[in-house]
């Protein structure tokens, strides 16, 4: 069942849809894309990362973003803790981590079996690449845009990729004025989070939560059924 949140009235300007944490629920993707249908040509889309990991299509939700790349004119996509964890793991560090962080359903995803010797043969080239080039951050003129956080009192430019892709409590219980409102996923939710300060978006679609997108500058949450492939805070 989908819900929608509304808190203004929509208006006719250029819009941002950012789209929190997916891990793997590809059919809660493309449902939540058919639900929202940003225009091609003038309105952005942002992800804040964590495409992959313990739900059970990593490998197409990726594909899909790819695919939403190619016909879309402005597509954002950042990086989350669990794509840094999977760009090690591939490079050959902290492999036992990325496997119990949940990773084995991603390598499943892309044919690989274990012991996962060699997993980088499984990895389509253009999927390398774009784990590779996801940005840390992005800012517009109104928000900031991160996976987990931001630290209070620091320069965006100097934050450390520690608090962008893994905080959590020191960053959401701070009251400290960015200079912009700052969105994030990476710590799920029940419902969006809203603050002064902040938005949190990810509300736990691979818990059995739900896949969230804020629709800017309108303050519209539209979220879809997530599926429900791991244990977690729900």
């Amino acid at each position: 069942m989908a819900f929608t949140f509304r808190t203004t009235q929509l208006s006719l300007m250029n819009r941002t849809y950012v789209i929190g944490d997916i891990h793997g629920c590809h059919r809660s993707l493309l449902q939540l894309l058919d639900n929202i249908k940003p225009d091609i040509h003038n309105d952005t889309i942002i992800f804040l990362g964590d495409y992959i990991d313990r739900g059970p299509d990593s490998k197409e939700v990726i594909n899909e973003i790819l695919l939403l790349q190619a016909r879309h004119d402005n597509v954002v996509t950042l990086m989350g803790n669990h794509e840094l964890s999977f760009l090690k793991f591939l490079d050959g560090e902290k492999k036992s981590f990325f496997l119990e962080f949940g990773g084995v359903p991603t390598l499943q995803s892309y044919g690989a079996a274990p012991p996962y010797k060699a997993p980088q043969q499984h990895i389509p080239p253009e999927h390398l690449s774009f784990l590779k080039e996801l940005h840390f951050y992005w800012e517009d003129d109104s928000y900031i845009y991160v996976h987990a956080g931001l630290k209070p009192g620091v320069h965006l430019t100097q934050q450390s990729s520690d608090w962008m892709l893994w905080s959590r409590s020191s960053f959401i219980q701070s009251d400290y004025d960015f200079g912009k409102k700052v969105i994030f996923g990476h710590t799920p939710f029940k419902e969006p989070f809203i603050q002064q300060n902040k938005i949190g978006i990810d509300t736990g679609s691979v818990y059995g939560g739900r896949l969230t997108c804020l629709i800017l500058p309108d303050l519209e949450f539209v979220s879809v059924d997530g599926e429900c492939h791991a244990s977690g805070p729900f």
